[in-house]
C-alpha cells in the first residue's frame, strides 16, 4: 500500500472528511438527544412531550374548546401531522388516545366520542370513526396561551409557528404522570391528586424552606386514575419522593357482599395501576390449568401445589364490569366456611391484584437538561416556570395597557380641539405629520386619529373616552404593582393556585394505608425429618431423625451425600458452582419412599452451572462460607434463602476458584481449623471471620503458597477435633483436644504449620 493513500479510519487533512468512529459518535448522540427531549421525556414545565403538546395547540388553533362540537379524530390527527408533528398518524393518534383515556390519565386533556380503548388492553376504533374536543382542564395548560406568556418557533417546514411549552398554571406532570423510554434513561411518574400538589406549591410560595416532612404531610403519595390502595409506608414513599426514584406497593380494593342462607362473595372494585380485570381472569386459569413448562416433562411441585391450594377455596369467578360499575370481578368460595382474610391473602398473592408500582422521577428541567428530580425539585423549578410566565403575562397586559392609554391620550386631544384637528386635517396635504406637529402627538396617536369615524367625535363619546382612560390607568398602576412588589406577586400566584385547584380539583381516589404484602403461608406441621441427599443431587425426606444411613437406596450409579436431620419448616439451600444460592422448603420435598426428585426441577438454574453443595437447618443457623483460593466469612442461612426460584448471587468466586462445602458452626464452636493441600495447618479464633449477610467473598483466612488451597477446614468446639485415617494400613481416629490444637493456633491470614501427625492424608472431622 503506498504511503500517501489514506486509510478507512484516518483523518482526510484537507478537513473534508472525519473518521467512521467520529461519525458514528456524533450521530447516535445526535439522534440520543432527539428522543430525549423529542420523544420520550415530559417537561417539567407543563408536563407534556412535543406530540402531546403539538395536540393541543392544534385542536385548540381548530378551536375545538369545551363548548365547541366534537370533529373526527382523523381531523386533528391531519392537522398536527401536516402543521407540526411530521411522523406517523397512527403515532399521533395514540398520543390522542392516551390524552383521552380517564383509566389512564388522572385528569384527562382530550375529551373522546366513541370508542377510546378500554383498560382490559382493547383498541380505541380507528381514528375515522372517534371524534375529540379539548376537556375543561386542558384550560390549564392552554388559556394564557397568546399573552406573551411562552416563547414560539418555526415549525418543521417554517410555514407556521409553535409553542415551546405551553404555559400550565398547574404541574400538570406530576397531576397526570408521564412514562417513557429514552437513550440511557427511562421515566416513570405516577399521577398525583390536584388539591394535595396545589397545596404543596402554595405552601412552598409561603415557605420556601418548608421541611420535608410538612411537604409530604401534603403530598402524601400518588393517587392513581383508577383508586386502588397504597400499602408502602410513608417513611417509603419519604424515601422515594425525596431520592426520585423507588417502587410503592399497592393493590386493589374489595367489598364482602353477604347473600342467602350465610353465603358471600368478594367484589374487587377497584385495581392498581397496569392491571386489569381480563389480566386477573388469565391468571387465575393460568395458576387453575397450569401448562407444562418448557424442557419439562410435567407440572412442577409448585405448579400442583398452587392449583390444588387456589381449588381448594375458589368456586368460581366472573366478571361483571360495565356501565355501572368501570371494575367488579366477584370471586364466589367453595364454602361459606373459608376464612375470608385467607381467601383475600390467597388472590392477592397469587394475581397482580397486588403489585409494584415504579417511581422513576425523569423529565427535562427548566435548564433544559434531563435528570433525575426528587419531589421538592419538581415543585420548585414549576414554581419558578410559573413565576416567569406570570411575569411575562403581566408585562405583556402592561404593555397593552401603556398603549391603550397612549392611544386615549391622543383621542381626548381630539375631542378637547375637534374644529382645530378637523380644520388640520382638511388643510394639510400631510395630515399625519401635521398632526404630530400641531399637538405634539406621536406617530401611533396621529394614526388612530386618521382613522377615526366622525360618530366618534360627539359628546357621549368622549366620557367614555375619560371613564376608559381612567379604568386603564388603574389597571396600569396594578401591573405595574405586581412587576414591583414581590408580595403582591406572590399573593397573585396563591390565588390563581387555589383558584384552579378550587375549580378542577377533587377528592382523593387511591386510600394510602399501610398493610403488609400478601404472603403465602402454607399450614406446614412442624416435625423432625431427614434430608436425604443423593451425590447426583436427588432430593427426599423421611420423618423422624436417627435413620442408619446405610439402609438408604439410590439409583444405580449414585450413591449418598448428606443426611441432614432437621424440622419440616426448615430450608433446603443449594450452592451452585458460580457461587448462586437456592431456596427449596423442606416441606415441599418428596417422601422417602421413591428416589426422590433432583433439585434441578425445583429450582431455576444458570445455564452452564451445576450444584456442588446442599445445606438445611433453621433460619437462625451459622456457617462458615469460603473457596480453595483461601477466602471466607460467616452467615446464616436464613441471609442465605431467597423466594426467588432463579436464586441469588451469593459467594463471589474468581475465575477457576472453587467454592469449599458450607462448615456448621455450633453454638460452642470457638475456632476453625483449616487444612492446606500440601499439609499446611491453621487455627483461627471465629471472632477474626467477618459477618456478611449479603454475601460477597470475604477476608483471608488463610494464606497459602503458590500451587497450594484449601482442602478441608472443620469448627473446633470444646473437645477439639478428629484426625480420621489410615495408619500402618489400618483405619484409626485420633483425637486433636484444644491443648495439642493451640500449637496450631494463629492470626487469620497467616500460612500456619505443617500438621504433624502419625495418620497420612488425615479427614479432618468435629469432635
Amino acid at each position: 500500500m503506498d504511503s500517501t493513500q489514506t486509510g478507512l479510519f484516518d483523518e482526510v487533512p484537507n478537513g473534508d472528511s472525519i473518521t467512521l468512529a467520529h461519525y458514528a459518535e456524533q450521530a447516535y448522540l445526535d439522534y440520543a438527544v432527539s428522543v430525549v427531549r423529542g420523544r420520550a421525556l415530559p417537561e417539567v414545565t407543563d408536563g407534556q412531550k412535543p406530540v402531546q403538546r403539538r395536540i393541543l395547540y392544534a385542536m385548540q388553533a381548530m378551536g375545538l374548546g369545551p363548548g365547541a362540537k366534537p370533529v373526527k379524530s382523523a381531523r386533528v390527527v391531519g392537522d398536527v401531522l401536516g402543521k407540526y408533528h411530521p411522523h406517523g398518524d397512527q403515532a399521533a393518534y395514540d398520543a390522542m388516545v392516551r390524552m383521552a383515556q380517564d383509566f389512564t390519565l388522572r385528569y384527562p386533556l382530550v375529551d373522546g366520542q366513541g370508542n377510546f380503548g378500554s383498560r382490559d388492553g382493547d383498541n380505541a376504533a380507528a381514528m375515522r370513526y372517534t371524534e375529540a374536543r379539548l376537556t375543561p382542564f386542558a384550560r390549564i395548560l392552554l388559556d394564557e396561551l397568546d399573552e406573551g406568556t411562552v416563547d414560539f418557533a418555526p415549525n418543521y417546514d417554517g410555514s407556521q409557528k409553535e409553542p415551546l411549552l405551553l404555559p400550565a398554571r398547574l404541574p400538570v406532570m406530576l397531576l397526570n404522570g408521564a412514562s417513557g423510554i429514552a437513550v440511557g434513561m427511562a421515566t416513570e411518574i405516577p399521577s398525583h391528586n390536584l388539591r394535595e400538589v396545589a397545596n404543596a406549591c402554595v405552601a412552598l410560595i409561603k415557605n420556601p424552606k418548608l421541611a420535608d416532612e410538612e411537604l409530604y404531610t401534603l403530598v402524601p403519595g400518588p393517587d392513581f386514575a383508577g383508586g386502588g390502595q397504597i400499602i408502602s409506608s410513608s417513611s417509603d414513599i419519604a424515601h422515594i419522593y425525596s431520592t426520585g426514584r423507588g417502587s410503592i406497593k399497592a393493590r386493589a380494593r374489595w367489598e364482602f357482599e353477604e347473600l342467602a342462607r350465610g353465603q358471600w362473595q368478594l367484589v374487587i372494585t377497584e385495581l392498581p395501576p397496569g392491571t386489569s380485570s381480563q389480566k386477573i381472569l388469565e391468571e387465575i386459569e393460568d395458576r387453575t390449568n397450569p401448562k407444562v413448562k418448557a424442557g419439562k416433562k410435567g407440572l412442577t411441585t409448585e405448579q400442583q401445589q398452587t392449583k390444588a391450594l387456589i381449588l381448594g377455596l375458589l368456586d368460581t369467578v366472573r366478571d361483571e364490569s360495565g356501565k355501572q360499575a368501570s371494575i367488579r370481578l366477584v370471586f364466589e368460595p367453595k364454602s361459606s366456611r373459608i376464612d375470608r382474610n385467607e381467601f383475600v391473602n390467597t388472590l392477592l398473592a397469587q394475581t397482580s391484584m397486588e403489585s409494584s408500582v415504579s417511581f422513576n422521577l425523569v423529565c427535562i428541567g427548566t435548564d433544559g437538561r434531563p435528570g433525575q428530580r426528587a419531589l421538592r425539585q419538581v415543585l420548585v423549578e414549576w414554581l419558578g416556570f410559573r413565576a416567569h410566565t406570570i411575569t411575562r403575562r403581566t408585562q405583556f397586559r402592561l404593555d397593552k395597557v401603556t398603549d391603550r392609554i397612549h392611544v386615549l391620550e391622543g383621542r381626548m386631544v381630539v375631542y378637547l380641539n375637534v374644529d382645530e384637528v378637523i380644520q388640520t386635517i382638511r388643510e394639510s396635504d400631510e395630515p399625519r405629520a401635521a398632526l404630530m406637529q400641531r399637538f405634539d402627538l406621536s406617530e401611533r396617536q396621529a394614526e388612530d386619529i386618521l382613522e377615526m369615524r366622525l360618530r366618534q367625535l360627539a359628546r357621549l363619546e368622549g366620557f367614555k373616552i375619560e371613564k376608559e382612560l381612567a379604568s386603564q390607568k388603574e389597571e396600569q398602576e396594578a401591573l405595574q404593582e405586581l412587576l414591583d412588589n414581590p408580595n403582591a406577586f406572590k399573593r397573585l400566584m396563591i390565588k390563581e393556585i387555589e383558584a384552579d385547584a378550587k375549580q378542577y380539583g377533587d377528592d382523593r381516589r387511591t386510600l394510602i394505608e399501610v398493610a403488609e404484602r400478601a404472603v403465602l403461608e402454607s399450614r406446614v406441621i412442624e416435625e423432625p425429618v431427614t434430608v436425604i441427599i443423593s451425590q447426583k443431587g436427588w432430593l427426599r425426606s423421611r420423618q423422624g431423625h436417627g435413620h442408619d444411613a446405610a439402609q438408604f437406596s439410590f439409583k444405580s450409579g449414585d450413591a449418598l451425600y448428606d443426611a441432614i436431620e432437621c424440622r419440616s419448616t426448615d430450608e433446603l439451600v443449594a450452592f451452585s458452582s458460580s457461587g448462586r444460592v437456592y431456596t427449596v422448603a423442606v416441606s415441599s420435598l418428596p417422601s422417602a419412599r421413591g428416589d426422590g426428585q433432583p433439585v434441578t426441577s425445583m429450582i431455576d438454574m444458570e445455564h452452564g452451572t451445576r450444584i456442588t453443595h446442599m445445606i438445611a437447618g433453621p433460619a437462625s443457623q451459622r456457617y462458615v462460607l469460603g473457596t480453595q483460593a483461601g477466602y471466607g466469612f460467616v452467615t446464616t442461612l436464613k441471609d442465605l434463602t431467597t423466594r426467588q426460584r432463579s436464586g441469588k448471587q451469593f459467594v463471589t468466586l474468581e475465575k477457576g476458584d472453587i467454592l469449599l462445602k458450607p462448615s456448621l458452626l455450633r453454638g460452642t464452636d470457638q475456632c476453625l481449623a483449616i487444612l492446606s493441600k500440601k499439609g499446611r495447618f491453621l487455627v483461627v479464633d471465629l471472632a477474626e471471620l467477618k459477618s456478611l449477610s449479603g454475601g460477597g467473598r470475604g477476608t483471608i483466612l488463610m494464606g497459602l503458597d503458590d500451587g497450594d488451597f484449601i482442602s478441608q477446614w472443620v469448627p473446633v468446639g470444646p473437645a477439639g477435633i478428629l484426625a480420621s485415617g489410615i495408619y500402618r494400613n489400618k483405619e484409626i481416629v485420633e483425637s486433636l483436644d484444644l491443648e495439642a490444637l493451640a500449637q496450631y493456633m494463629g492470626k487469620r491470614a497467616r500460612k500456619g504449620k505443617v500438621l504433624s501427625i502419625k495418620i497420612k492424608q488425615p479427614t479432618l472431622l468435629p469432635a
